[in-house]
């Protein structure tokens, strides 16, 4: 049985996801922007937290995890188990079980893959449950976006995408932020013939006019929206004057412009 999802608006554009298996009743928490939110879903739900899933240390992902763990019921039975990049963990809260790229964990009763996704920073993780449909991805591929590269190379960060870009199109792609509308202007400023373009930007206004997320979307849908998984398209290329230019090349110069938008 797929398990439930629960999207959790934290911060100002932040969003934390629950992962619930019905049957163990366990749950999973991926990212910890705040404790309060998150703590009241929990509540709301009778759900008991057994996991939280971090995908890099930023601040805005880790922050909230004092407030969360000490506001969680029954702390004397031992709180829940923490998973993050061993190539992180330096920067990361203590970890029950440091993971690394390729490995494959039982989490909710769900085998997970894990993918290293450099680039927006070194030991960045994404959390891959193919039952579920669901990839959660961080800051790294985002919904039209991928992350702004603080500590990684276009290279790395090209290369984390094209991991995640093959996986099956119903995917379910839950990223970090709510940064859709503006990455649909800018997609659309390079691309503004583009017909799914055009369709999802009109779906994406009326969300958020009625305060709903933009996310999930699926991998479907972003290879044919997304720019930066665009960049090997023969009409994005030739819209950038680089109809000969490599892949990398492309992508590089889409995340050049996209830090000047």
């Amino acid at each position: 049985m797929p398990l439930a999802i629960l999207t959790i608006p934290c911060l100002s554009d932040n969003y934390a996801y629950l992962i619930h298996n019905s049957e163990t009743g366990d749950t999973a928490l991926v990212d910890v922007p705040e404790g309060a939110p998150i703590l009241a879903a929990l509540s709301a739900n009778k759900w008991r937290l057994t996991d939280i899933l971090l995908t890099h240390h930023h601040w805005d992902h880790i922050d909230g995890l004092a407030d969360l763990l000490a506001g969680l019921p029954d702390r004397s039975k031992g709180g829940p188990r923490i998973w993050g990049a061993a190539a992180d963990a330096h920067r990361l809260p203590p970890l029950t079980r440091a993971l690394s790229d390729g490995e494959t964990v039982t989490i909710c009763g769900e085998s997970v893959h894990i993918f290293d996704v450099s680039g927006h920073t070194i030991g960045h993780i994404a959390f891959h449950f193919p039952q579920t449909q669901a990839l959660f991805s961080g800051d790294s591929l985002m919904v039209m976006g991928c992350g702004r590269l603080f500590e990684g190379t276009p290279a790395q960060m090209w290369a984390s995408l094209q991991k995640l870009a093959p996986l099956p199109d119903a995917t379910r792609l839950f990223s970090g932020h709510e940064y859709t509308a503006s990455n649909i202007r800018f997609a659309l400023a390079l691309e503004p013939a583009n017909p799914q373009l055009i369709l999802m930007s009109r779906g994406v206004s009326d969300l958020r006019k009625a305060g709903k997320p933009t996310i999930p979307t699926t991998l479907a849908q972003e290879r044919e929206t997304n720019p930066f998984l665009r960049a090997p398209n023969p009409d994005m290329k030739a819209a950038l004057g680089m109809a000969a230019a490599a892949d990398l090349d492309v992508f590089t110069e889409i995340r050049a412009r996209k830090d000047k938008f």
